[in-house]
Formats: C-alpha cells, structure tokens, sequence
C-alpha cells in the first residue's frame, strides 16, 4: 500500500493527468456513472486533463469539463459516414435519419473499431491534451491511472509511465484489479494498488 492516501496525493499536487481504462466501460461495470461523479468531485479543483479509451461515451455524460478531455478511441455517441466520404462528425441525434447527407451511407459510431476510423473527431481535443502536457514538466504531478490494463496499453499505460519516468516531480498512482504493478524504473516515484479502480474511487472520502 502507498505511503499517503491519493486524497493527499491530490491536495499536494500542482496538476492531475488521469487515464481511464476498460474497468470503467459501462458494459460491464454499472457503477461506472458513479464513479465518474466522486472522481469529479475529488479533483475538480485542480488543474486536470482525462484520457479515456472506453468508447461507451460515458467520459462525456459526466461533470468533467469536456475541454479537459479526450477520447482517442472513439466514442458511441458520435456519428461518422460509415464509408468515410467525409471528415465531418455528428453529435447523436444531429442527423435522426441516421444516414449520411453527403453520400447516403448509413451512420454509425466514430469508434476506432469502424473499418473507416475518422481520427478527426479526437484530434482537436488530443492536440489540446498534448500541449496541457508539456506545462507539466518540472511541475509537481500527479499521474493518476484507473483501471488501464494491457487492451490498449499504447494509449494510456505506457504513456503514461513515460511522463512519469521523465518528470521527475512527478508521482504515478495506479489503480487495477490484476495488472497494479508499476516500472521498475519508477518505483520510487509510483504506487500499484490492487483493487478494482471504480470500487476504489467510490470509497475514497473528502
């Protein structure tokens, strides 16, 4: 177990990078929603920025302020061409006949799992994320990863040991019923708790 609870963890830090994995997919966790409100509620003071790689759409029903977000995977809710004649996104109900109006093609989730994947629908909000970043260096950080395991590692898990290993005033917390354990290059700098990420979240107080 850490040292300090990640509420201190929390009020000691200068900025929050959280990384939302397959634990939190509404599919298979209920719960979820929840989740997202005591998170919100635990960090909403401080200056944050999300990835989620769950394309349930959760991430954007949630209080988190969509500008600090990011959802390189996908989501459900957005609409795409499902041939991919156009770069343009929808928002869920924006064309009800769920056809495209450029080429007549069905609509269907701007999901990374489409055949035709329209990154656009991410790139504005992946390019505000990046640059939030490079502000963290030599920044007191908290790196704090819930329930990322090894679906998608590229996106979250790894990246994010990378910012920690290179920021050295950085500290990574890291939350997942099977896969808590942290680099060995960073131990000193990180923690592995072997829990479910959303039961976790749920019980933490303030």
């Amino acid at each position: 177990m850490p040292q300090v609870t990640l509420q201190e963890k929390i009020d000691r830090c200068e900025k929050i990078l959280i990384g939302i994995g397959e634990e939190w997919d509404e599919a298979g966790c209920p719960e979820a929603k929840a989740a997202y409100e005591k998170l919100f509620e635990l960090v909403k003071d401080k200056d944050y920025f999300v990835v989620s790689q769950n394309m349930d759409g959760l991430l954007y029903d949630s209080p988190f302020d969509h500008k600090r977000s990011v959802a390189p995977c996908g989501n459900v809710n957005w609409k795409q061409c499902s041939k991919a004649c156009t770069k343009d996104i929808w928002e869920q109900d924006e064309v009800p006949s769920g056809i495209c109006p450029h080429c007549g093609a069905p609509l269907e989730g701007n999901m990374v799992q489409s055949e035709c994947y329209i990154e656009e629908g991410y790139m504005p909000q992946w390019k505000a994320y990046t640059e939030w970043l490079t502000r963290t260096l030599n920044r007191n950080l908290l790196v704090l990863e819930l329930g990322v395991g090894f679906k998608i590692p590229s996106v979250i898990r790894w990246p994010f040991e990378k910012t920690a290993y290179f920021n050295k005033k950085s500290y990574l917390f890291r939350v997942h019923e099977t896969f808590a354990q942290t680099a060995k290059e960073i131990e000193e700098r990180s923690c592995g708790i072997p829990e479910n990420s959303v039961e976790f979240i749920l019980k933490e107080s303030k």
